[in-house]
């Protein structure tokens, strides 16, 4: 295999597969008439304005098999620059280097297939299926470690972006100064595992972008979680003393979110403890974190963690590669800002300053 892959693939799916240009076209065509109600025009952006939480998640779905079929063909294009390095065509290649070293399984090992297969046809009847079946496996096996090898040598850059929607971030809680090119929206719940789970790799990522990167926390306490909503007002009452963030890591470290481990978690940080209870008490902080619950579903988001890139959304199972991928995305497409101080903020303007629409469609 060639060590250096001098080569760059660069593709933007809606002009490599021909039936996602016109969905391209009408995401950006918001003057589109596509109603007439007594009279009066309805357009395509109205539709996005008034019912986009419906079709956020229906866009988004889309937006995955775009991806899926848009990484099976730069596979294929590595497949294929690999193969014209080597002067060899793509089958060449497949069979003289990827598919070489393949064995056929042995009859013992097709006699136990064949039996937890549970079929009602006789072995012999099948044995000739069931051993192509086998090979094919053991070839994709093969097929997508080499790939897999392929992308770490060569330049790939993937320009399709998932579908985009207003956030709005007035009242959110912001880890960056405002006007960093790249603002990252989380969507989460304090209960949630999966949102316990990428909080360090959301720190890491802090880390390794530094200015370029503001993280945004937004409230989505699920119903089935019965002590997030507390949490979230709890975090919002750090706040209102300057530690929404150190309140924040405390609770998706320690997962202990009763209303008795909220205030000793107040204590623990040194906050006015008083102040902190009667605010917890009195639900001071619950209609932000209502309101947040209410835009996440209004945006048609149906689990924790979600996020928007610069609007951009994406939410399941994301890790720290995914995350990265995104930003890097938007680095690549936005023109970058003079640096800005690093700081933790908020939403009252000083020690926790407002993220405002910095997340703009690119």
């Amino acid at each position: 295999m060639n060590k250096r892959m001098g080569v760059s693939v660069f593709l933007l799916g809606c002009f490599l597969i021909s039936g996602l240009c016109l969905y391209a076209q009408q995401a950006v065509d918001i003057e589109q008439v596509i109603a007439e109600v007594g009279g009066q025009k309805l357009t395509l952006g109205d539709l996005q304005q008034q019912q986009g939480g419906k079709l956020l998640q229906a866009k988004y779905q889309y937006y995955m098999n775009q991806r899926k079929a848009l990484d099976q063909l730069i596979n294929d294009k590595l497949i294929e620059i690999e193969a014209k390095n080597r002067r060899l065509s793509s089958d060449e290649l497949l069979n003289t280097v990827v598919y070489k070293d393949l064995k056929d399984p042995t009859e013992d090992q097709l006699q136990v297939y064949y039996e937890g297969m549970e079929s009602s046809e006789a072995y012999e009847a099948i044995h000739d299926r069931v051993l192509e079946h086998i090979r094919a496996l053991r070839r994709e096996k093969a097929r997508t470690a080499y790939v897999t090898q392929l992308r770490s040598n060569a330049s790939v850059q993937v320009l399709l972006a998932p579908p985009f929607a207003e956030v709005d971030l007035k009242d959110a809680y912001a880890s960056g100064a405002k006007n960093r090119p790249v603002t990252l929206v989380e969507f989460a719940d304090y209960e949630c595992p999966y949102c316990q789970k990428i909080t360090p790799e959301l720190k890491k990522l802090e880390k390794e972008y530094g200015d370029q990167l503001a993280v945004v926390y937004k409230d989505f306490p699920l119903p089935m979680h019965h002590t997030s909503q507390k949490a979230a007002e709890a975090a919002r009452c750090a706040g209102e003393q300057g530690k929404f963030w150190e309140y924040h890591d405390v609770l998706f470290y320690s997962k202990q979110l009763q209303v008795a481990d909220l205030k000793a978690d107040a204590r623990v940080l040194k906050l006015d403890g008083d102040r902190f209870d009667k605010c917890l008490d009195d639900g001071a902080e619950s209609a932000p974190v209502k309101k947040s619950l209410e835009e996440a579903e209004k945006l048609g988001l149906t689990g924790t963690p979600s996020f928007f890139v610069n609007g951009h959304f994406f939410s399941g199972a994301a890790d720290y590669t995914v995350l990265k991928e995104m930003v890097d995305l938007q680095l690549a497409s936005l023109p970058r800002p003079s640096r800005t101080e690093l700081s933790r903020t908020g939403p009252d303007g000083t020690r926790a300053s407002s993220v405002s629409a910095a997340s703009k469609r690119d």
